[in-house]
């Protein structure tokens, strides 16, 4: 009976996550397939049985996109690919596939806020002309502005939430880090590039 409604909600109840029972895993802790000493999506998959066998509804995977790793993946600089210490794009779909054989749900944990600074988005926004569609995929200021109200996440490291880049000649913006800058919403472009990445 549990597999039926797993399969139905597999095909499209949209409320399937109510009281649903997700179990979480971060990629580089949980299993190495290779002896590398780096949990991998490999390593997931060849735990999926068990996953399965604990009665959850879903599996959550930390992010395992490609990335300098500054801050363990969640400053990602390619939505489209997988990280080479975690594995392929087709051992992300063999996943995928076994978990729904399974009955299994696949959630991604996508970093949709901000980037790294090594993403092409933010390399081609530094470089682009105040005003300009590239350049406004970030937030930028001419100075160092303290908003009332903000909250610096990582008071031992980052002094303010804005960062001088020496190429684009202004401050940018960054919630967290100052290697992960915000992206800007207000620019139509950004939230159609970031639905275009969600899958």
């Amino acid at each position: 009976m549990k597999m039926e409604m797993l399969h139905k909600q597999l095909a499209g109840d949209a409320d399937w996550w109510r009281g649903a029972v997700i179990y979480q895993v971060y990629p580089r802790s949980f299993q190495d397939s290779t002896g590398n000493g780096i949990g991998d999506l490999p390593g997931i998959t060849s735990r999926l049985d068990h996953i399965a066998s604990l009665g959850v509804d879903a599996v959550w995977i930390s992010p395992f996109f490609t990335s300098p790793m500054k801050d363990y993946g969640y400053d990602v600089s390619d939505y489209r690919d997988v990280d080479p210490m975690f594995g392929t794009l087709a051992d992300f779909d063999a996943l995928v596939d076994k978990a729904h054989r399974l009955g299994l749900r696949v959630m991604i944990d996508l970093v949709l806020s901000h980037t790294s600074d090594q993403h092409p988005w933010f390399q081609r926004a530094r470089k682009a002309k105040p005003g300009s569609v590239w350049r406004d995929y970030y937030v930028w200021s001419d100075t160092d502005q303290k908003y009332p109200g903000t909250r610096i996440i990582f008071l031992d490291t980052e002094a303010s939430n804005w960062t001088w880049d020496p190429v684009a000649q202004a401050y940018f913006w960054h919630r967290f880090y100052s290697h992960q800058p915000d992206l800007n919403y207000d620019n139509p472009r950004v939230l159609a590039d970031i639905l275009r990445v969600l899958p």
